[in-house]
């Protein structure tokens, strides 16, 4: 997949605006497949990966603080996944006992049982990203760790 023949563009100001619109457009193609993915089991990839940051804390709980400074998208509304995640029975809150302005979250039986289910087929997520090999693949960690470094 090339992106000049994606986005039907073959003109950049600069290899490095190339690079930006080719980062971005990345984005936007993994965040559609992972949604696509998460969609039969009723939730978004921001919610996938609140349920994940939970589970990294469960058996403790974890406040809405915590959860917003671990999130992959941090433009995302914590407090609004939460309850969404609640109403579907995946979390639970409560108000923290040592600061009642506070609520602390923890994920439920039923949450991690999805994340066991999706745990199953993520795998198959992962080996989509083997056709670019291994040291491919370190290499552009490196790549993506220096851009925001």
């Amino acid at each position: 997949m090339n992106l000049v023949n994606e986005i039907k563009q073959n003109v950049f100001k600069s290899e490095y605006h190339k690079l930006l619109v080719n980062i971005m457009y990345t984005h936007g193609w993994i965040h559609s497949k992972i949604a696509a993915r998460l969609k039969p089991y009723g939730i978004t990839p921001q919610q996938y990966n609140i349920l994940r940051i939970l589970r990294g804390q469960y058996p403790n709980s974890a406040r809405i603080k915590l959860l917003e400074q671990r999130m992959l998208d941090r433009m995302s509304n914590a407090s609004r996944l939460v309850e969404r995640l609640r109403q579907k029975g995946l979390v639970e809150r409560s108000i923290c006992k040592k600061d009642r302005r506070a609520v602390d979250v923890i994920i439920t039986e039923d949450g991690l049982n999805l994340l066991k289910i999706l745990d199953e087929s993520e795998q198959k997520w992962i080996n989509e990203f083997k056709n670019i090999g291994l040291d491919n693949a370190k290499h552009t960690n490196k790549i993506l760790d220096a851009l925001r470094g």
